[in-house]
């Protein structure tokens, strides 16, 4: 049986910023305001010429030359995404053509903020089964495209970024890997959190944090428990960045201490799919996260669809 290891990470974030101070000038807000309901004061936002193509594709090149390979390596990419540059074809088709890989499999899973975990659970399924070797599996989104800058309970959160790994195949039992993935979904609540045809997000917002807090909740509590594992046992706790007060939330349900939680949303927003890849390439960045860590990643997204992934990297 092989297992999946994390050979390599990188992230993009957009230069461009989006202040609380420049939201005051837009709608009728105020930084106080935001930071206590989100705890973000900025976001990153793609220029009017990026593409969600083109901040996966940076991500990308940055996770190949961490993993030391090449994109002629690659069997297979997955690209967890709600905004591709066009309705068809995906982002992972132009990343095959842009990186020069071969004539791989190539795509788009359309999972809102579980994009990334589901992709990653994906490329797991397909590394164990010895079909693939290594594999691309991005998370990215500008979802300042689809954000409605009059409405001030949406604008305040969303950003734009890309984030990848590379996930390579071991047939070592005892290589740090990938040790456990579920993904889940509720269509009862598909209203709960929504893009218009056409349009911008629309969002309950009390229901979706009530929401949030209990599926990342249930799905980190049943990821210890289907692995054995304890808080104890976990380094870090990377949760999907969509507002602060969810992150504490689940991390006191959890009881996981907060120097173990990761937390990038501050400054950068919430963009969605690319969220837990860009905290992990951070913190790694930064000395906190090291080769031999044990890491527990959980997300939830319109749909409603939540799921969480454990890790030793």
């Amino acid at each position: 049986m092989y297992k999946t290891r994390i050979a390599g990470v990188g992230s993009y974030i957009p230069e461009g910023r989006l202040t609380n101070h420049d939201l005051e000038q837009m709608v009728e807000t105020s930084d106080d305001w935001i930071v206590t309901r989100t705890g973000i004061s900025a976001r990153s936002i793609a220029a009017p010429d990026q593409y969600t193509s083109d901040l996966a594709f940076l991500a990308a090149q940055r996770a190949l030359a961490d993993a030391g390979l090449t994109a002629e390596d690659l069997d297979m990419i997955l690209v967890g995404t709600e905004t591709p540059d066009h309705p068809f074809p995906s982002v992972a088709c132009q990343l095959q053509h842009r990186l020069g890989c071969r004539a791989i499999s190539a795509v788009d899973l359309h999972v809102t903020c579980v994009g990334f975990l589901s992709a990653l659970e994906t490329a797991d399924a397909f590394i164990r089964s010895g079909k693939c070797r290594h594999i691309l599996v991005v998370g990215a989104d500008n979802l300042s495209r689809i954000t409605d800058y009059t409405d001030r309970t949406t604008c305040i959160l969303f950003s734009d970024g890309a984030g990848a790994f590379v996930v390579s195949q071991t047939a070592d039992p005892s290589h740090p890997g990938i040790l456990h993935t579920a993904t889940h979904a509720n269509g009862e609540h598909y209203f709960s959190l929504y893009q218009e045809r056409g349009g911008s997000i629309k969002m309950d917002g009390r229901k979706i944090f009530k929401l949030a807090v209990t599926a990342m909740t249930e799905t980190t509590k049943q990821t210890l428990e289907a692995t054995g594992k304890t808080i104890a046992d976990i380094d870090w706790l990377i949760p999907h960045q969509a507002n602060q007060r969810i992150i504490d939330a689940v991390a006191e349900h959890c009881e996981v201490p907060n120097e173990k939680v990761i937390s990038t949303i501050k400054y950068l927003g919430n963009n969605s799919s690319a969220t837990i890849p860009i905290a992990f390439d951070l913190a790694r960045q930064d000395g906190r996260i090291k080769r031999g860590d044990t890491l527990l990643l959980t997300a939830f997204g319109g749909g409603l669809v939540w799921g969480s992934a454990l890790l030793q990297f």
